[in-house]
């Protein structure tokens, strides 16, 4: 087998590059939630103005995928790869020296935008050129990155803004990401096999979906209910994940403490994206959003009842473990229901709205709070969202054809 083939040595390897830099890259996603208290005392603003650099952050992140992703497919991964690490030093280094919160906020935008962007969409659409067979649980694999980075840094972040202060911690965040990202990316100069769209092209004709008309739609109208899927999955998926940190240091648990929950929550979700990967590749990509959101649901409605230190480490678990497969499963449902050459725009779109939803989320549930005191209504907020996503997914999976895709 060639090295450049897909399923060969080189695509493994290749891939554990593209996680470690979706590793490194993700913590723009996740350093701007273990600040946000600090931040906010810093700065002397109420916990929605705190939470709106997050916004920024997710608002940078859905329009830099789009355009990265345009980015890799004309020049490569490696040249959105190398920008992000350039972008990722630059926006650390800016935010380290803001004086304000509207610059401190501009800083995470640039870091979403060019930053972070880079090492997720355009490294997951990568990865699916080296892998046919094995396609499915690759995918789930580089998704995972993101999740690892959630995992890995807010610990990391809480204690050297615990010991040296956020400013200090995000100088050095931003030079650790330059040198330890420029050295990985050179793996990925390899262009893409000459045949991995034929081989896609001829795995899809395998399938029996109509892609002219989607489970009896119009492809603009199943989009349309993707993006709207998409959205209210994940305002309801950013309340724990926004605010669990600020929810413990409300509840007098401190801070370290909420962080720890969140690195747990995103570690599950790691267990998650990977057992996604694998059901999705025996009940499809709908049942398998349908099961992940129903189980997140239960995951929100267990955070009202108990908010003890203990049970809080339980259901933070349990809501990674039963979200972290959301995400990765609307790129299994559009290769099943769009035709293979429209699968990177309609994809990119997705996510877009997705991380739109994170956006729209963090900072929704932080207004409520400000208006009401308590974050139970910010909670019953994300489960009306999450009652969305379900019955849009219901909906569908009712559709004529829904069986045929997978098939």
């Amino acid at each position: 087998m060639s090295v450049s083939e897909p399923e060969s040595t080189y695509a493994w390897w290749r891939l554990a590059a593209a996680v470690l830099l979706s590793t490194l890259g993700g913590v723009g996603m996740w350093s701007v939630v273990v600040a946000l208290p600090a931040v906010q005392a810093e700065f002397g603003v109420s916990r929605a103005g705190a939470s709106f650099p997050y916004t920024l952050t997710m608002v940078g992140f859905a329009l830099g995928g789009v355009l990265m992703g345009r980015l890799a497919d004309r020049f490569g991964v490696f040249v959105p790869i190398v920008c992000g690490a350039l972008a990722l030093a630059a926006g650390y280094v800016a935010a380290s020296y803001a004086t304000s919160l509207s610059q401190f906020a501009l800083a995470c935008g640039l870091i979403g935008l060019l930053g972070s962007s880079a090492t997720f969409g355009p490294l997951i659409a990568d990865t699916s050129h080296w892998f046919t067979r094995r396609r499915g649980i690759a995918v789930a694999i580089a998704a995972s990155g993101n999740y690892l980075a959630g995992a890995a840094w807010p610990p990391v972040v809480a204690h050297f803004i615990e010991i040296e202060g956020w400013r200090a911690t995000h100088f050095g965040i931003g030079a650790f990401c330059l040198v330890a990202m420029l050295p990985l990316a050179l793996a990925l100069r390899r262009p893409v096999p000459a045949h991995a769209s034929d081989s896609a092209s001829s795995l899809q004709s395998h399938a029996r979906a109509d892609f002219t008309r989607p489970l009896g739609l119009s492809p603009a109208a199943l989009q349309s209910l993707l993006v709207i899927a998409g959205v209210s999955c994940c305002v309801a998926m950013s309340m724990p994940q926004v605010h669990i940190v600020a929810y413990c240091g409300d509840l007098g648990y401190g801070a370290a403490r909420g962080a720890q929950m969140l690195s747990l929550m995103l570690g599950f979700g790691i267990v998650s994206r990977l057992a996604s990967g694998w059901i999705s590749d025996r009940i499809g990509g709908l049942r398998t959003l349908l099961l992940g959101s129903m189980l997140q649901g239960v995951a929100l409605l267990l955070y009202l009842p108990f908010d003890s230190l203990w049970t809080l480490y339980v259901v933070s678990a349990l809501f990674g473990l039963f979200q972290g497969g959301i995400v990765p499963s609307y790129a299994i449902i559009v290769r099943e229901y769009f035709a293979p050459q429209e699968a990177g725009a309609r994809l990119g779109t997705v996510l877009m709205a997705t991380l739109a939803g994170m956006a729209l989320g963090g900072w929704l549930s932080g207004e409520i709070f400000d208006l009401t005191g308590s974050y139970r209504a910010a909670f019953f907020n994300g489960i009306g969202w999450n009652l969305l996503n379900v019955a849009i997914v219901w909906w569908l999976l009712r559709r004529p054809g829904s069986r045929l895709a997978h098939a």
